[in-house]
């Protein structure tokens, strides 16, 4: 198990200016009390999303996760918004989209729960900026069939980080990002993945409490992702009582599932939450708080995100994925 140390407060990750100016092998070392990254590309695995989540198996729990039972959310006892929620976080340099690169109708605020019950599934809606960051990973064309997991856009300053689940991936070849792809159209562009970065405790032990990966992609046509359906500030240390929204494309389907739901604490680094039909290729599908709008989790983790359709899981985001985040940054 990686080296966790709770913090206390909530954090929202922004890339620091003095970080972001070491060099890259200052990088590639371990920082003590954290994790250091794994750069390096090797065959792809599980990309097919035949189980009932995808991709490599997990190392087997440890004596204290398989000695803690699966516990249920805590319920919401608030009723679903009536509204549309506040404007999700955007960062002040996000360019504008063109005309050209983006539909007529660009989203511009998170989707509205339109009356949901929470735990309630549906297709997400396709009219929302929120939703829009959100998109499906491919092997090969951008086709029915052919995406394998979920991933979403990492606001960073380079514009042009994913955030995904480790057990998706681990080879770039011929792995595109599609951000709001649904029903067999990329409305927004592709862009290729070029890296992987994951902690050296997934890459070396297969640790389920760092299930989770940094993707960086290569420009399309001259922009970066971000420039064009903006991205989800990183969140860390926030509370398991969080109320989140759940996204994720089943391996089965053409468009995004949505849930909201308030999550609970599986395990001491893994939360769970109760949302049914998330089936194989909703694995790497952010969790994205309500209240706050951060990105707070991917499913995957434990039973790589679950073994039942209905219950999914994530690895806890404490300093360890911020730390990654941070040498992301300093790498790019």
């Amino acid at each position: 198990m990686g080296q966790h140390r709770r913090q206390r407060s909530r954090r929202r990750l922004l890339a620091p200016s003095l970080l972001t100016a070491l060099s890259a092998v200052v990088v590639a070392t371990v920082v003590a009390g954290t994790h250091g990254l794994d750069l390096s590309d090797t065959t792809a695995a599980g990309k097919a999303a035949h189980s009932t989540r995808a991709a490599v198996a997990p190392a087997p729990p440890t004596a204290a996760q398989a000695a803690v039972p699966a516990a249920a959310p805590a319920p919401s006892d608030s009723p679903a918004p009536s509204g549309s929620p506040t404007e999700s976080p955007a960062p002040a340099d996000t360019a504008t989209p063109s005309a050209s690169a983006a539909p007529a109708d660009t989203p511009t605020t998170a989707p509205a729960t339109r009356g949901a019950a929470p735990g309630t599934t549906a297709p997400a809606p396709a009219d929302a900026h929120e939703t829009a960051t959100v998109g499906a990973l491919f092997s090969g064309s951008v086709a029915p069939g052919n995406h394998f997991c979920t991933a979403s856009v990492l606001h960073s300053p380079t514009g042009n980080l994913l955030l995904t689940a480790a057990h998706c991936l681990n080879s770039t070849d011929g792995v595109t990002f599609a951000p709001g792809y649904r029903d067999g159209s990329a409305p927004y562009g592709t862009w290729q993945v070029t890296a992987i970065h994951t902690t050296t405790g997934w890459s070396q032990k297969g640790d389920v409490d760092e299930d989770f990966a940094i993707l960086e992609t290569a420009p399309s046509n001259g922009r970066q992702v971000e420039d064009v359906v903006g991205g989800n500030h990183l969140g860390a240390d926030e509370p398991f009582d969080a109320t989140v929204r759940l996204y994720g494309y089943p391996a089965g389907s053409d468009e995004p599932n949505l849930c909201t739901n308030t999550t609970g604490r599986q395990s001491s680094y893994q939360r769970v939450i109760e949302c049914p039909a998330y089936p194989a290729g909703t694995s790497g599908g952010p969790w994205i708080n309500v209240a706050t709008g951060d990105v707070v989790g991917a499913i995957g983790g434990y039973q790589q995100g679950g073994d039942s359709d209905d219950v999914s899981y994530s690895a806890y985001f404490d300093h360890t994925i911020a730390t990654l985040y941070t040498q992301v940054e300093a790498a790019s």
